[in-house]
């Protein structure tokens, strides 16, 4: 089974490695400048690097479809620059998943693939796509859902290490990004973790910065840019969150029920 996978932030990356390491091939897609914070952990960076290596896996930037194959067949993960996911129609993957996590549908439709699974809010099983993967956190992460929609986006982180809205590190201004701090850091809440035209992003609990914006990229007020895990291990910045993994281990459920219900067919 070949499976497209529309973005390639943390969450999209969680789902890569469980689908990957289950023998099906993936190729990814994001923006020509990605917008990942969790960047150690997300493929997109081989947008930016060229190449990258997520867990045990490793991703590799392919300019077109036939280089997408090239790498497969290398046993590399292909990243495409390709917001519009225009590769599709030289790439006829048997599944498509939409893990942009934009808590809206961007373009996706039901007939983009035999397969379709929306990831998050937006999307209505039976209408844009044929299965949802819940991605809040609570009793129901991870869950498929077959016939109607993922719980609405609330606006508030969910909860690790008894902390939850202040965890993220928001935009103080419309500009560019520019780092003080590294992900991986050890930080107190106070310490600033970068600038955005001249104001401070300071933290406001302490932790180790697990994710932060790339230098350079433009942000809005309010944006998030930045992610401080109470916890404080500095290992958990560089392997796929249990939730990555959990809103994975779904997508793998749906495209193994939905091609054994195709073979029916």
């Amino acid at each position: 089974m070949f499976t497209l996978i529309r973005g390639a932030g943390d969450l999209a990356s969680g789902i890569a490695l469980r689908l990957w390491r289950s023998g099906i091939e993936v190729v990814m897609t994001d923006l020509p400048r990605p917008t990942a914070i969790r960047r150690t952990v997300s493929f997109s960076e081989a947008i930016v690097h060229g190449e990258t290596t997520v867990e045990d896996v490793t991703a590799r930037l392919a300019a077109n479809a036939d280089e997408a194959r090239a790498l497969l067949a290398q046993g590399i993960v292909p990243v495409l620059a390709d917001p519009d996911c225009a590769c599709r129609a030289d790439l006829h993957p048997d599944a498509l998943v939409d893990a942009i996590l934009a808590k809206r549908n961007l373009g996706t439709r039901r007939t983009d693939a035999p397969i379709v699974i929306g990831v998050g809010p937006g999307f209505t099983a039976g209408v844009d796509c044929h299965a949802v993967v819940e991605t809040m956190r609570g009793h129901t992460l991870g869950r498929v859902i077959y016939t109607g929609s993922a719980l609405p986006n609330t606006n508030i982180p969910g909860l690790i290490g008894g902390f939850a809205g202040e965890r993220v590190l928001r935009a103080p201004a419309y500009g560019e990004f520019r780092s003080a701090r590294q992900i991986g850091d050890l930080v107190k809440a106070g310490d600033i973790a970068g600038y955005v035209a001249g104001e401070p992003m300071a933290c406001t609990i302490d932790g180790v910065l697990r994710g932060l914006i790339a230098d350079g990229v433009l942000v809005h007020k309010g944006m998030k840019s930045g992610d401080v895990d109470p916890r404080g291990d500095v290992d958990n910045c560089y392997t796929a969150s249990d939730k990555a993994l959990a809103v994975g281990g779904g997508v793998l459920e749906a495209l193994l029920h939905l091609s054994g219900a195709l073979r029916r067919d």
